[in-house]
């Protein structure tokens, strides 16, 4: 078992990775438990990619609010090599999740980063697609995603509730937002679990977690991306996703 010591070292060495000499935003007296616990034991785990934990950490704060915190990562996540289009998309994904306004702070947070680094807000592009094939294209994505279970709950096509709505979360969530470029469908997948752990939405966790298997992660790096959140937004909701977690991944 890995000492206290150890962890201490490796988390120092993890935060100077992400943050180099600069401020992670961690309050002195709170320096040593944020260096043991949040970057010894938890960012320098094994089973994920950093730049993977880096885009669950990016999700999470986005889905929150947390936009000091968001706006520091967003600054690490550069000197990872993520480039700024793939961190715009992680913001504007989370506002299917957590609604728009969500999208624009977090997308505001991290343009203020970009500013200071001279680096330019990504242009939108172009996207003409008929709402039939964002239909289409979502409905196929559902599938390749969900299989028997895209049209469960919720999702039931009979349901005349939330067939009031649930038709234009298909169009611009799985048909417009997951198709747009700078992230592939594996790091969508990873946005969608660490974002709905973040919100405390253990039955989005439990089917976006079975389904990100068909995306090409592995049982291991599902498992990862719910912990990763755990010191971001609480060990509580991590703890239920995983709860959840562990049936579907049985």
């Amino acid at each position: 078992m890995t000492d206290r010591a150890s962890l201490r070292a490796q988390g120092e060495a993890m935060r100077r990775r992400l943050f180099g000499d600069g401020d992670d935003g961690a309050p002195a007296n709170m320096r040593t438990l944020y260096t043991e616990a949040v970057y010894g034991a938890i960012w320098s785990r094994p089973g994920l990619a950093l730049e993977d934990r880096m885009i669950c950490a990016l999700a999470a704060f986005a889905a929150v609010q947390r936009l000091p915190r968001l706006g520091r990562h967003v600054g690490a996540a550069l000197d990872l090599g993520l480039s700024a289009r793939s961190i715009v998309e992680i913001l504007v994904q989370i506002g299917i999740y957590a609604g728009f306004a969500a999208s624009e702070e977090a997308i505001a947070a991290a343009g203020t980063v970009f500013t200071e680094r001279g680096i330019a807000m990504p242009d939108e592009t172009a996207r003409d697609d008929s709402l039939e094939a964002l239909n289409a294209r979502g409905r196929a994505l559902m599938q390749q995603l969900h299989g028997e279970r895209a049209t469960g709950g919720y999702a039931a096509p009979d349901n005349k509730v939330t067939g009031a709505l649930y038709p234009l979360a298909i169009q611009y969530g799985y048909g417009e937002i997951w198709f747009r470029p700078g992230l592939d469908l594996r790091q969508r997948a990873l946005v969608a679990v660490a974002g709905f752990t973040a919100l405390r939405l253990d039955g989005q966790v439990k089917k976006f977690g079975q389904s990100a298997l068909n995306m090409g992660l592995s049982r291991t790096e599902v498992i990862e991306a719910v912990i990763q959140t755990a010191p971001l937004t609480g060990f509580a909701p991590a703890l239920n996703a995983l709860g959840g977690l562990s049936e579907a991944l049985a």
